[in-house]
């Protein structure tokens, strides 16, 4: 099976390496590369191909890497790596890079519920030191005198903003964005089931039928549809016996072709996306939190005979759903109107009592006339109430399903009125986007109560 390299990558990670093995006068030639873009767009795949292509050995290092109980391990474990790549280049005659993948997650700072460790900033400050000085690089409690070769570094992410910005400037970081354009999806996942015998226009459907969907996702739907047979095979020798005939056996299993008709890769495909809003719309860990804040609310205000519909709070919705199953947004422009559901379900569109009206004319209104509705403030009031921070994120219409959320900057403040005006401008900002609210525990860490407040 030979997979496709985007032409545009390959060209991105070869231009890095090779200036970093030249020589050139008065050129200040970055040490880092930093690949950054969506989840499963094939960063750390493409790497390993253009490595393959060009003959690179490559040292890998994890964001899991990052962290650990003794302050200053992970940051020696960065020189010790670096180092390890030096060795392959002095004394095999390779050419050898440095990898750490999914660099945010390790040493990123998300929000202002993420915690910042001494580990954190010691590899912040290792990298750096490295990108200025490649050539010295020791290991604490020793010093080698013989310089060492240039390693380049390269590092992978989706946010490349959660890092310490004097990693990331100019100069010691060169950044490229990688989103695959049409053409690179579709020769991509022509790779994927080039063996299979689906023709172009087939994969071209597919993609086309599939669109928003992130390259990885191409390579789940083929290795689902080997599950058939899997399941046919356990069936056939016991579950019993499985671990019996894989663990450790002489004789490999071979399974036929299966089915990949087009037909069949969109209905398995179909029944991946179905699984993949389940887990961004169930959220049972928020439904819980949000359930054990209702029920504190609930003795300390007054009940409502009516429940509003488009918050977190109402019993007919939960995360940014009606009861019926259609989106509601909690942003809203032009007349104060909210949509109240009666006691047979059917929701009917009523001007607002007098006291939501006040809180409405209240709250500073935005430049284009928008208001945030009653059960927005109320929920943005009960998480500053109860000590959280509030986070917010927004997705565009193409990303949301495939669950690719933005931070926008997170609210630590615990004024209203600054709380109030942070969440009008992330609203202005993306508008025609889905915009959701969360509350930060500072202790745990941990989202509670999260809600869609703006809809497409």
């Amino acid at each position: 099976m030979s997979f496709y390299i985007a032409p545009r990558f390959l060209n991105k990670l070869a231009i890095h390496i090779t200036k970093n093995f030249l020589d050139l006068s008065n050129v200040r030639v970055p040490l880092i590369l930093g690949i950054h873009g969506h989840k499963g767009e094939g960063k750390s795949f493409q790497c390993e191909l253009v490595f393959q292509r060009m003959g690179i050995e490559a040292v890998h290092m994890s964001a899991g890497e990052l962290e650990s109980p003794d302050a200053g391990d992970p940051s020696r474990l960065v020189r010790l790596r670096y180092r390890e790549a030096a060795e392959i280049i002095r004394k095999r005659g390779r050419m050898a890079v440095l990898i750490i993948n999914d660099i945010d997650a390790g040493a990123g700072r998300v929000d202002g519920g993420t915690q910042y460790t001494v580990n954190t900033q010691l590899v912040n400050a290792t990298l750096m030191n490295i990108a200025d000085n490649p050539t010295n690089v020791q290991l604490p409690g020793s010093y080698d005198e013989e310089p060492l070769p240039r390693v380049p570094i390269i590092v992978t992410g989706n946010d490349f903003g959660t890092l310490y910005a004097p990693l990331v400037r100019d100069g010691r970081m060169e950044k490229f964005y990688w989103e695959p354009n049409r053409d690179d999806r579709l020769k991509i996942a022509q790779g994927i089931f080039e063996t299979d015998g689906l023709s172009s226009s087939d994969v071209e459907q597919l993609v086309n039928h599939f669109d928003g969907q992130s390259i990885d996702f191409f390579g789940a739907l083929r290795s689902r549809i080997y599950d058939e047979q899997v399941l046919a095979f356990i069936q056939s020798i016991g579950f019993d016996q499985v671990g019996a005939k894989l663990v450790n056996a002489k004789e490999k299993v071979n399974f036929q072709k299966p089915n990949f008709n087009l037909n069949h890769l969109i209905e398995e495909g179909e029944l991946m996306v179905i699984e993949q809003g389940r887990l961004h719309e169930l959220r049972l860990a928020s439904a819980y939190n949000r359930a054990i804040s209702e029920s504190q609310s609930s003795s300390s205000q007054p009940s409502n005979s009516a429940s509003y519909a488009g918050s977190g709070f109402g019993g007919d919705r939960t995360g940014g759903y009606r009861s019926d199953g259609h989106p509601s947004s909690g942003y809203q422009s032009g007349e104060d109107r909210t949509e109240y559901r009666s006691g047979n379900g059917k929701a009917t569109a009523q001007a607002a009592p007098t006291s939501r009206r006040s809180e409405f004319k209240s709250t500073p209104a935005p430049a284009n006339g928008a208001h945030l509705q009653p059960e927005v403030l109320q929920q943005v009031r009960s998480l500053l109430s109860q000590g959280y921070h509030i986070g917010l994120e927004h997705v565009d219409q193409r990303r949301f399903r495939s669950g690719s959320w933005q931070s926008c900057a997170a609210i630590d403040t615990h004024n209203e009125t600054k709380a109030i005006e942070a969440l009008e401008s992330c609203l202005m900002n993306h508008e025609g986007e889905y915009v959701r609210l969360f509350g930060i525990e500072p202790g745990a860490k941990r989202r509670v109560m999260e809600n869609i407040i703006q809809r497409p």
